[in-house]
């Protein structure tokens, strides 16, 4: 009967999901003729769907009804998690809504408090934890309170901060989802078939969102998948596991966190808002390093795979192996780090410590001149007119050359420092996902700056373009179209000689 259970739910969270994916997107291409703009730090080159995790939420409600039915059936007088259900489905409110017209940070993190806080007094709580070594068990008190909302929110934040490249986040989700079936199987029918049922509909998304990706979970199905493991995993706490069940997570989720903290920390040290996205996560680095879409995913599976039978190992243990595991743990990081190259990238972290205070230094000024430029944009009258005052912050900033390329393929360029040899610059080129701006590209005298603090104001300063010239879009209500009414490259290359002409004869 278990079985039998098991496998109806599974089917049908799948074909839940996966029938509703073409619909989500014959929905989102009906929504707009125009798609929502690409941010400046996603890596995808064409306008897909965020509408995948309405698929997941789907699926989701279809095996919660079945496994009501199916379970009432075996224990008619079996409570059911109200306040669970409700929480999974308002955090992926919050999400969801944040895909169709994004949120502030500070918003969504009190709205996941609030959540997470109802959910608490809906009886979803951390009462107890238990010394997996020596058995002691000691209750959290009104402790326990804080304990479960700052589980609950970060679960819920870390599946979403994960979710930078095509499949990751649902395979992750799918594993932990694995992991949550095995709690249920020793303690809980009805955990065990929703989570079966969950893993079902997140294979029937991954068949869209498989690199490369037709369609997106978003923060909707990423809030919801992160908010939903949380709570079953307290669910599934319970006296002479609670350990176990707490910890076991952790060792699944150990990519995850570490990419988090390794953000935290980069962020940090650069005087960076922690919530600033950036292309420096793991995944990314791995593109960067020569992986492809789909072999990065791949290998970022691979390594999840081995924190999953770690977690099964704690779980099984009930908490007992746990120091030797994490001992195991921090192993397999570092030989995979070594393996793929991430190492020295690693390294750099400890370069960065040395430079800390000069580049945080330089971030507090980039920062503030971005941001006047982004409101000095709704002042100008064109593109040109904002290109002249970009121009003035990026020779602020040190840049010495700033160069527009162009759709069409002209170049739009304006050196803005006496020129030395091509080697002794420091270059660098960010794509720009803009109308006809193809990407934007700086250079800098190698004197004039050490090469990390190039990086880092070079980056700073291309996504302030892109968010001044969206704000002058959105004031003027017009296209961006940057059809130049300056000098192009061979013109400035000319007249640059012409003015190092008169500087001789003078």
């Amino acid at each position: 009967m278990q079985y039998g259970s098991m496998l109806i739910c599974g089917v049908a969270g799948f074909i839940i999901a996966w029938s509703m994916i073409p619909v989500l997107q014959r929905y989102a291409l009906r929504r707009s003729a125009a798609p929502p703009e690409r941010d400046f730090h996603h890596t995808h080159t064409t306008q897909i769907s965020r509408l995948g995790g309405v698929a997941i939420a789907c699926g989701f409600l279809g095996v919660t009804l079945l496994t009501i039915i199916i379970t009432q059936a075996i224990a008619p007088h079996r409570s059911i998690p109200w306040s669970m259900l409700a929480g999974a489905f308002a955090a992926f409110a919050i999400g969801l809504r944040d895909d169709f017209k994004p949120l502030g940070a500070k918003f969504k993190l009190a709205a996941q408090i609030l959540i997470a806080a109802a959910v608490y007094f809906g009886g979803v709580q951390i009462q107890q934890l238990k010394n997996p070594i020596t058995g002691a068990v000691y209750d959290l008190g009104a402790w326990g309170f804080v304990a479960t909302v700052f589980w609950l929110v970060t679960l819920t934040n870390l599946i979403n901060l994960i979710d930078g490249i095509d499949g990751l986040a649902g395979g992750i989700s799918l594993m932990l989802m694995c992991l949550l079936a095995c709690f249920g199987f020793s303690a809980d029918p009805f955990s065990l078939l929703l989570a079966v049922g969950t893993a079902g509909a997140i294979i029937g998304f991954l068949c869209y969102n498989f690199p490369p990706a037709k369609i997106y979970m978003g923060d909707g199905g990423a809030y919801f998948l992160g908010f939903l493991i949380g709570a079953m995993t307290i669910l599934n706490s319970h006296k002479g596991t609670v350990a176990a069940a707490l910890i076991a997570p952790i060792f699944a989720l150990a990519l995850p966190i570490a990419d988090v903290s390794l953000a935290i920390l980069r962020r940090g040290l650069k005087g960076l808002p922690i919530f600033r996205p950036d292309r420096k996560h793991i995944h990314h680095r791995l593109v960067d390093f020569g992986f492809s879409r789909r072999g990065a995913v791949l290998a970022l599976y691979g390594l999840s795979l081995a924190f999953l039978l770690l977690a099964f190992v704690v779980f099984w243990s009930r908490g007992q192996l746990a120091p030797i595991l994490f001992g195991a743990m921090f192993l397999i990081f570092f030989i995979s780090a070594r393996w793929s190259g991430l190492l020295k990238d690693w390294y750099a972290v400890g370069r960065d410590l040395g430079m800390s205070l000069r580049i945080r230094k330089e971030s507090r000024y980039a920062l503030t001149l971005l941001q006047w430029l982004e409101m000095e944009a709704e002042r100008c009258e064109s593109l040109q007119e904002l290109w002249t005052t970009y121009l003035f912050v990026t020779r602020k900033l040190g840049l010495s050359q700033v160069k527009l390329i162009l759709d069409s393929g002209r170049t739009v360029s304006r050196d803005q420092a006496i020129h030395r040899q091509s080697d002794d610059f420091h270059r660098n080129r960010h794509e720009m996902p803009l109308a006809n701006i193809k990407a934007i590209e700086f250079a800098s005298q190698s004197s004039s700056m050490p090469p990390q603090v190039f990086e880092h104001i070079t980056e700073l300063a291309a996504e302030g373009w892109m968010k001044a010239v969206r704000r002058w879009q959105s004031v003027n209500q017009v296209p961006v179209v940057f059809e130049p009414a300056i000098p192009t490259e061979s013109e400035t290359n000319f007249f640059s000689r012409g003015r190092a002409l008169i500087s001789n004869v003078a």
